[in-house]
């Protein structure tokens, strides 16, 4: 059976997940994060999309993008797994893929939604008992968005820059985020519209979405019975 495009429009913020092929790593160590990082900028750089929230797990990226134009995440993506591939089979004497088939990637609403995105992508560390403090992890936007360093690959998306009061010190309104809980709902519901594919927001959001693209942008429900014998986890549970 043919596979739908993804849904795609320019100037919409998308948030992606690229898992290891079979959950394995695909960062040994730092310098492969570094190289992946440099290669991003690269991507970036071609194609004019703009990053505002990362992390690099050690078996998944996520990855908080707006393109340009219709196309130029794929674009991106396509740029960025090619190149590092090659750079890590070559480095690490291994041949095949890397990363689990295709990437995953949902349309992302702006304001409130894009800013609890980027909270979810920056505590994914903390989700994983990798350390309690997301700032302290120096794989991801979060130090950055924080106002504790500087970070060349970051572009502020304007609901990040309202965020920001003049009165405080940079960074400050982010940490605030960052300590108000996110209900077991919320990440359920970042979840499904990722693993779907769908258009993550307000109503009239979605249905934007639809008109622009003839598309069905909202999630399905989550739990349905399972068939006989279907015992495969749910690829983004762990995160």
């Amino acid at each position: 059976m043919a596979r739908y495009p993804r849904i795609d429009l320019a100037g919409i913020p998308q948030h992606v997940v690229q898992r290891g092929n079979n959950r394995l790593p695909c960062f040994l160590d730092n310098r492969d994060r570094w190289e992946y990082l440099e290669t991003l900028r690269q991507a970036l750089q071609h194609t004019g999309c703009q990053l505002h929230a990362y992390v690099l797990m050690q078996n998944h990226v996520h990855l908080l993008l707006t393109p340009p134009k219709a196309g130029a995440v794929g674009e991106l993506m396509q740029r960025l797994g090619r190149r590092y591939v090659a750079w890590f089979n070559a480095r690490h004497e291994r041949t095949g893929t890397l990363w689990e088939g295709r990437y995953k990637a949902c349309l992302v609403d702006s304001e409130v939604y894009l800013l609890r995105c980027a909270r979810y992508i920056d505590l994914n560390p903390v989700r994983a008992r990798v350390t309690d403090d997301p700032a302290n992890y120096p794989w991801s936007s979060c130090a950055a968005l924080c106002g504790l360093r500087d970070e060349p690959l970051l572009t502020l998306h304007p609901a990040q820059v309202a965020l920001q009061d003049s009165a405080q010190p940079p960074g400050t309104a982010y940490q605030a985020l960052l300590r108000e809980a996110i209900s077991k709902d919320e990440i359920e519901e970042i979840r499904i519209y990722l693993r779907q594919q769908r258009a993550w927001g307000r109503d009239d959001f979605r249905s934007m979405v639809e008109a622009k693209t003839h598309r069905f942008a909202g999630a399905r429900p989550a739990h349905r019975p399972k068939a006989r014998g279907e015992s495969e986890p749910d690829p983004l549970s762990r995160k």
